[in-house]
């Protein structure tokens, strides 16, 4: 395993940074009210990724302009602002004000920057065009770019997306279509931007349990906001060998299928943060997964469906069990979580919401999403694919995947922790996958 710390990596410095521009579609586009998934509610988050680039080219934020505004005629919501309808649920005003554009400059090369696979938030987000202070999640745009050219030639294009709005692989379909227009092609795949196969059902009908989510009055936190404490930042890469390793040490349960990469990262941090946290043997902990449902319909949603598909699996059980039996147990019980995920639990998911306005846990709980499959390393405005991608900041409680370079078949797990927790968190990842 290698370990990849915050603040090791060299700093970027953004020498000039322009004033943001609004990004309009090029021509007239829905105007009124774009109405979201009961999913979408239940991410009020943001997400800003980061892609680099070795070379680019002169033109680049000209060309990467044009075609924005070309691209937004096919995604308009991205164009509006968040709003509250009167039932208290989220929407987007669909007004076509545009997407904020930054142009920056680093005196810096792309080979100084360094291994951006090294979790840095404070030097990534010099990247992002973000907003510093907000009240809210209706305070962030759906979208912002910055395009940032480097003293070598090469470019980091830097993205922030509202997550109410779209996934990951929405933004990852969205981000491919972008390039093939910038490219002169045609959009390989249409955009479906139609939610309502993901309405509540009349009338309701929960008749599977959904421990990932509790009522929204309920005033739970999570243990890192308790805490006080300053985050610290890590990001640990999982070689073949390594996850070899670790689905053979999963072997002594029985599966219906082996166990993937994914899950046995996912169980080994849930374990390791379970520690880490210290929390009570007779407590329950959960693990929640990120599932594309987008599969799991039937008929399946269109291939590139825009919003949000995912819905979270919950793997639970007492924090006694979980680190003390063996890891074979932990593995199984991801595994079984994410296979619970059928168009029948997820439709359930969405009239629970309906009736509780339920929110992802976060007490004693770690969510975990996979990025490594996701089509982000495709990303090809015409000067080339990026050489690597990776997020610039993270989300409290959420741990992500994704591979470490285009082709590598090395897994990057990035997480922030609070710094007691991280130190105990960092020393215990060590000692579990060292041994043999």
């Amino acid at each position: 395993m290698e370990l990849a710390c915050n603040g090791t990596a060299k700093k970027v410095a953004v020498v000039e940074k322009q004033e943001p521009v609004l990004i309009r579609p090029a021509e007239k586009t829905f105007d009124g009210i774009y109405h979201l998934s009961n999913l979408d509610q239940t991410y009020p988050f943001f997400v800003e990724i980061v892609f680099a680039y070795r070379k680019g080219m002169g033109n680049a934020a000209e060309m990467i302009k044009e075609s924005l505004a070309k691209i937004l005629v096919e995604f308009y919501p991205f164009a509006g602002c968040l709003t509250v309808t009167w039932d208290g649920k989220m929407v987007v005003r669909c007004t076509g004000e545009g997407v904020p554009f930054v142009e920056a400059v680093s005196n810096s090369t792309i080979e100084e920057l360094g291994d951006i696979t090294r979790v840095d938030p404070v030097k990534l987000r010099k990247l992002v065009y973000h907003l510093d202070e907000v009240n809210s999640i209706l305070d962030v745009p759906p979208l912002t770019v910055q395009i940032t050219s480097f003293r070598c030639g090469g470019i980091v294009l830097g993205i922030a997306v509202n997550h109410v709005v779209v996934d990951a692989k929405g933004l990852a379909d969205f981000l491919n279509s972008w390039a093939e227009i910038t490219r002169g092609l045609p959009l390989s795949v249409d955009p479906y931007l139609d939610r309502s196969r993901l309405s509540p059902r009349q009338p309701l009908l929960i008749d599977i349990p959904h421990p990932a989510l509790v009522r929204k009055q309920s005033s739970v936190k999570s243990l890192s906001l308790q805490l006080q404490e300053p985050i610290v930042y890590q990001s640990f890469c999982f070689e073949p060998k390594k996850l070899f390793q670790l689905k053979e040490m999963a072997k002594e349960d029985e599966f219906a299928a082996p166990p993937t990469s994914f899950e046995v990262i996912s169980a080994l941090v849930w374990i390791t943060r379970t520690k880490a946290y210290k929390i009570e043997p007779h407590k329950t902990t959960k693990l929640l997964t990120a599932v594309d449902g987008r599969s799991k319909f039937k008929p399946a949603l269109p291939e590139c469906f825009f919003g949000n598909g995912i819905v979270m699996s919950c793997a639970q059980c007492t924090a006694g069990d979980l680190v003390q039996k063996p890891f074979s147990f932990a593995v199984k019980i991801v595994h079984e979580s994410i296979k619970e995920v059928t168009e029948d639990f997820i439709k359930s998911a969405i009239d629970y919401y309906e009736l509780t306005r339920g929110q992802y846990e976060m007490e004693n709980t770690c969510w975990i999403s996979k990025w490594s499959r996701l089509p982000f390393y495709d990303v090809d405005f015409g000067w080339g694919k990026p050489q690597q991608v990776a997020p610039a900041s993270m989300v409290d409680n959420l741990d992500l995947t994704l591979s470490k370079e285009k082709d590598s078949k090395n897994i990057i797990l990035y997480l922030g922790l609070p710094e007691s927790v991280m130190k105990v968190f960092q020393e215990l990842m060590q000692s579990e996958l060292k041994r043999k």
